[in-house]
């Protein structure tokens, strides 16, 4: 009986710590830094994706959503049909659907 209230204890104290913690204040931000500007564009130009040269491991590393299997897929369609007339025409490959495209639009491009 009294291991059972002790454990009970022991849970509601842990309980009480562990939400203490998530709802406690964030720390204020010092005064000796920059400050946070939100919205800001970079004005780092990014490295853009050639859809009609680059290689599967290349589409891989630089396009989020595509793994091992959609960079072949992509390879495989160039292959088959022809260098790709747009960004647009990705949406063809099995696999790619308009968030993946959406996703990764700013990096691609058609040479």
């Amino acid at each position: 009986m009294r291991t059972g209230y002790f454990c009970s204890l022991m849970f509601a104290l842990l309980t009480s710590a562990s939400i203490a913690a998530i709802a406690a204040p964030a720390v204020p931000a010092e005064s000796g830094k920059a400050p946070l500007v939100l919205g800001a564009t970079s004005s780092v130009d990014v490295a853009k994706v050639d859809l009609n040269s680059a290689d599967a491991a290349t589409l891989q590393k630089e396009l989020a959503g595509i793994g091992e299997a959609k960079a072949k897929a992509i390879v495989a369609y160039r292959e088959t049909n022809g260098p790709f007339a747009s960004v647009d025409e990705l949406l063809e490959v099995k696999g790619i659907g308009k968030a993946i495209l959406d996703r990764n639009r700013e990096k691609l491009e058609v040479n």
